[in-house]
């Protein structure tokens, strides 16, 4: 049975069957990927680059600024440190997406932690060493310090977990999902949602095939990885697959 769904596929070729495959079983990006990971990167970097910057603003305006400090200094620190904030997290996401992109091998740990985990590291250069300033600064009343300190800190805060990949991508996560959907099926050949949070192997599948669902999307388990995050095999796919076998 067929989805009378609109099913569009993402990433433009079409299922390989195993056969027709590669030898290799161990993931590979696509030399697209990898490019568009690199470029991913170069943004992100440059984002954060330009948030340090906004914070060494900061402290330059902490530092320079007339004592006590007047309405103008607190507007300056404020708005440097949400600029600050919005380019360390619009960064952040971005090297996340060019993670899953090019993801790193889990048996490089240092190089696993650092590349999916970056983000947070950036996090607290482009942020403690200003909340650090604050709360040292002679100059500054506790009250002083309390506000533009807190906002600092939570600033950081809300960095460093939106930063943070709870659960990263990794060479051989990507491999175990492909082989186990090629296994099951005969192709690295998926169907997800724009809201679903798994991906299936039967476009009909019940969970995606319903009234709420208008358009279903079709392509490689790292391409549903790419767009949507998913890392989660249907399993009423899966026991379907299992005894059609």
């Amino acid at each position: 049975m067929a989805t009378d769904k609109k099913v569009t596929r993402v990433g433009g070729d079409e299922p390989t069957p195993i056969q027709q495959q590669r030898t290799e079983k161990t993931f590979v990006p696509t030399p697209e990927s990898k490019g568009r990971a690199t470029q991913s990167r170069l943004i992100a970097g440059v984002l954060w680059f330009l948030g340090i910057c906004a914070e060494i603003g900061a402290i330059a305006v902490l530092f320079k600024s007339a004592k006590p400090i007047e309405t103008s200094t607190w507007i300056w620190l404020i708005t440097l440190i949400v600029v600050d904030l919005i380019l360390v997290i619009i960064g952040s996401q971005i090297w996340k997406k060019a993670n899953r992109l090019d993801p790193a091998s889990e048996k490089e740990s240092v190089k696993f932690f650092i590349q999916n985990q970056l983000g947070v590291i950036v996090s607290l250069i482009a942020f403690l060493p200003l909340v650090i300033l604050i709360f040292i600064n002679k100059d500054l009343s506790g009250k002083q310090k309390g506000i533009i300190g807190g906002i600092a800190a939570i600033a950081l805060i809300i960095a460093g977990v939106t930063s943070a990949d709870f659960n990263p991508p990794s060479v051989e996560q990507y491999t175990r999902q492909t082989n186990r959907v090629e296994e099951l099926t005969g192709a690295n050949d998926v169907f997800w949602t724009k809201s679903g949070t798994k991906y299936h192997l039967y476009n009909d599948c019940s969970h995606i095939n319903s009234s709420r669902t208008d358009e279903i999307f079709e392509g490689t388990v790292a391409k549903a990885r790419e767009l949507k995050n998913i890392t989660e095999l249907c399993k009423t796919c899966e026991n379907r697959a299992e005894k059609a076998k």
